[in-house]
């Protein structure tokens, strides 16, 4: 598949703010959605089939995209969740035995904007915040501007706030592990291939229960601990989860990433709150209070855990960036949770020993 002619394109945020480049989509589909940007340096494979980017438009700040293709076991999902892609330069691979990274964007009716000066739109990003926008192409700015404006507030009326339960699976799935023993169960408010994968290793069986699954379900299959996996946007908005997740707390141990970090501070009376533009990229140090250990991660969330964390809640984790909350543990109810990504791909992987730890942990 050829990318097509050079287009004029425009990215139209919901302030009325422009920002040009070159529109990229055969099909004309346009891409509405929360803008955000990435500092990874590679990875886009895995980032746009992560669910977390559900309803979102990525910018990636490295300015060579595409360069090494696609690979089928690089996904971490079975499609592309992103609404759509900017970039400065997109290079089409020609990798034996891999495909084009733009054609696999176009395959999915997703729009890519490219030659767009992604330093300026990353500077305004940091400074206003996390806004709507659209990937449009009109003849004109000013006709860009009104298509955008339109697709945006029409996005907004009818955008669903539990969109956890857009990427979860629909039906249980069971996975055979390749270890000889341990049964866990996994939360899935948007998981990632890499995170079953991790458990896969350790477990001999892993159970994938869908976000509206009640804890009564999950303790049924019988397993000996339960991960609360990431997932797309505001914790609060995840219906029933919560409760459910109170439902489990102290009969298993459950250990919680990215959302399932904040859907178990929610679950002890913590709070959570939005950052004004995400931490999203793989070079985010964040110290363990506990070793002082510090590990270079791979983040990827618009919301975090409030500081004020209630009794028997422990700090154990902070990122040095801006001290937010990157873990916690509550011994009593036998669980823990950390805001980053341990199952990384394609990195850093500092923080992979934490499936061990788990492992570990459930099997004592």
């Amino acid at each position: 598949m050829s990318v097509g002619a050079r287009e004029k394109g425009y990215l139209v945020l919901e302030d009325k703010k422009i920002f040009s480049g070159v529109f990229k989509n055969l099909k004309k589909i346009f891409g509405v959605g929360e803008v955000v940007f990435n500092t990874s340096m590679q990875g886009y494979q895995e980032i746009v089939t992560d669910p977390s980017y559900y309803g979102q438009i990525i910018v990636m700040t490295a300015p060579e995209q595409g360069n090494y293709g696609v690979a089928t076991e690089d996904e971490e999902s079975k499609k592309i969740h992103a609404e759509g892609f900017i970039c400065v330069e997109l290079n089409d691979s020609f990798t034996p035995g891999r495909k084009n990274f733009s054609d696999s964007l176009q395959e999915a009716a997703k729009p890519i904007l490219t030659d767009v000066d992604t330093r300026a739109l990353t500077l305004y990003l940091r400074s206003r915040g996390t806004p709507y926008g659209a990937i449009v192409t009109a003849p004109s700015e000013n006709e860009a501007l009104d298509l955008g404006l339109s697709l945006i507030s029409d996005k907004k009326r009818r955008i669903a706030t539990d969109w956890c339960y857009e990427v979860t699976v629909k039906k249980t799935e069971v996975h055979k592990g390749q270890a000889e023993r341990g049964r866990v169960a996994v939360f899935d408010f948007g998981t990632k291939s890499n995170i079953v994968g991790e458990l896969k290793a350790r477990f001999s069986e892993v159970a994938v229960f869908g976000s509206r699954s009640s804890a009564l379900e999950i303790l049924d299959w019988d397993p000996q601990g339960v991960v609360l996996t990431n997932g797309p946007g505001d914790p609060v908005g995840v219906q029933g989860s919560v409760q459910e997740i109170k439902n489990l707390l102290g009969q298993v141990p459950l250990f919680g990433i990215c959302m399932g970090h904040q859907l178990l501070a929610l679950a002890v009376g913590g709070k959570t709150f939005k950052l004004k533009f995400g931490h999203r990229g793989a070079n985010h140090p964040v110290k363990n209070m506990a070793t002082g250990e510090i590990y270079m991660t791979s983040q990827n969330h618009g919301y975090a855990v409030d500081e004020n964390l209630p009794s028997g809640v422990i700090l154990s984790q902070i990122n040095l960036y801006d001290k937010t909350v990157e873990g916690i543990e509550i011994p009593t109810q036998k669980a823990w949770s950390v805001q980053y990504h341990p199952e990384a791909c394609p990195g850093p992987h500092d923080s992979r020993k934490l499936f061990d730890y788990f492992a570990d942990w459930v099997k004592r």
